[in-house]
């Protein structure tokens, strides 16, 4: 989609947004698969009120990136624009046991910048791609842990009220690879409560989660994390393991080698591929073992 209204042209410039247009949302994301849009950068959270307002007022329909790490996007030319939040520097700010993070910071560099300032509980996250807003938004976690433990605030833009708003940790409800927010809130930043712990400490446990990532996920392959939710008391992975289908795909979307909850871009995928070997594989598990997967992959379909 592009923006071609001249009111929308003349108002971006005083509130400091930047447009990319056609920008290619295969490149923005971690599986390397999307149509083109026009991308919306901002500069300042202050401006997301009236920005929202005004592609609202003209109807134009927008969607908020992050990270990009955990998304499979449709082909060709998308039917909406994408907002993007650009990271101010600083983006992590540290005062005690307590982090102050914007959204749009990289999550595995704040994972070791808050350790090598002696602040742990986040080790299970390293290696984890994406934004601190993605991690955020989905609960993200690994190894036993996860970073709802630690959020003490949010501030975001929430839809339905349109306006910025802080809430409290305790106002959010945290579960497994889900949270309370709104699909169209927009994550602006978060305060982190984290242990003290020595940074050696803290080190080893971050290399015991990347050998562990090593042996067991297709790191140097084009992936969005987990495709599937692991249902209650099972694994996802492990049903589709059992079922012969690593290596199974369509063009060149791929159930990987290595783990069978990861479907991989081997080469040039379209999202067509990759749906339709979603469904095929949830559709063998349902047959097999009575069980609905859930997607934890989130889908912007055209």
């Amino acid at each position: 989609m592009r923006i071609e209204d001249p009111k929308i042209v003349a108002a971006l410039p005083e509130l400091g947004v930047q447009i990319r247009p056609r920008a290619s949302l295969a490149e923005l994301t971690s599986l390397g698969i999307g149509g083109t849009t026009d991308l919306v950068r901002i500069n300042k959270h202050e401006a997301i009120p009236d920005l929202l307002s005004l592609l609202d007022a003209q109807n134009v329909p927008h969607k908020f990136l992050g990270g990009g790490s955990n998304l499979l996007v449709g082909d060709g030319e998308l039917p909406w624009i994408v907002l993007q939040l650009a990271s101010p520097q600083p983006d992590i700010v540290l005062e005690g046991n307590f982090a102050q993070v914007d959204a749009a910071a990289d999550l595995g560099r704040t994972v070791t910048f808050c350790a090598k300032h002696d602040l742990g509980g986040m080790e299970g996250l390293i290696g984890v791609p994406g934004t601190i807003g993605g991690a955020l938004r989905m609960n993200a976690g690994a190894y036993g842990m996860q970073i709802g433990t630690y959020v003490r605030q949010v501030k975001l833009y929430r839809s339905g009220a349109r306006k910025l708003e802080t809430l409290e940790g305790d106002q959010i409800s945290f579960e497994y690879r889900h949270t309370s927010f709104a699909p169209d809130d927009m994550m602006l930043a978060v305060k982190l409560e984290l242990p003290s712990k020595p940074y050696r400490e803290i080190l080893k446990g971050i290399r015991i989660c990347n050998e562990k990532r090593r042996a067991s996920q297709p790191l140097g392959q084009k992936s969005a994390g987990c495709i599937f939710k692991n249902p209650p008391g099972a694994s996802a992975g492990r049903m589709i393991d059992e079922l012969g289908l690593k290596g199974q795909n369509v063009g060149d979307a791929r159930v990987s080698d290595r783990h069978a909850n990861f479907f991989v871009n081997a080469g040039k995928a379209s999202a067509k591929d990759m749906l339709a070997l979603i469904a095929d594989v949830r559709e063998r598990v349902e047959k097999s073992f009575g069980v609905i997967l859930e997607h934890e992959v989130v889908v912007w379909n055209a």
